[in-house]
């Protein structure tokens, strides 16, 4: 194949956690439950994301869940509640995944 330009260095490194970690976050409800427990003083309770968000106890559950799986948030189980904290490593490893995959550039 006849090319344009120089070829590219691909990154080849493999960038399955990061976009596990990427898919927790792409849900704009999935967002708005992680920053409300970024933004909490104590833990958050799953009523309340029910009573707040558009959406079924059900699937604030699963929502949750898919938090918890990508190690965002924790769980505390009283009774048949929920309650919900953002861990202390969260936002470190968004912020590592982005740098890891769009990393500062040296100027030329």
């Amino acid at each position: 194949m006849q090319r344009c330009c120089p070829p590219a260095s691909v990154d080849q490194a493999d960038r399955s956690a990061d976009a596990a970690l990427f898919k927790a976050l792409a849900d704009p409800h999935r967002l708005t439950m992680l920053a409300t427990l970024a933004r909490a003083e104590d833990e958050v309770c799953v009523c309340d994301f029910t009573g707040a968000l558009p959406l079924e106890q059900p699937t604030v559950s699963h929502h949750l869940k898919i938090l918890r799986e990508a190690r965002l948030v924790t769980c505390e189980r009283r009774g048949t509640w929920g309650y919900y904290r953002i861990t202390a490593d969260a936002r470190d490893r968004i912020e590592g995944a982005l740098r890891a995959t769009i990393p500062e550039r040296v100027p030329v």
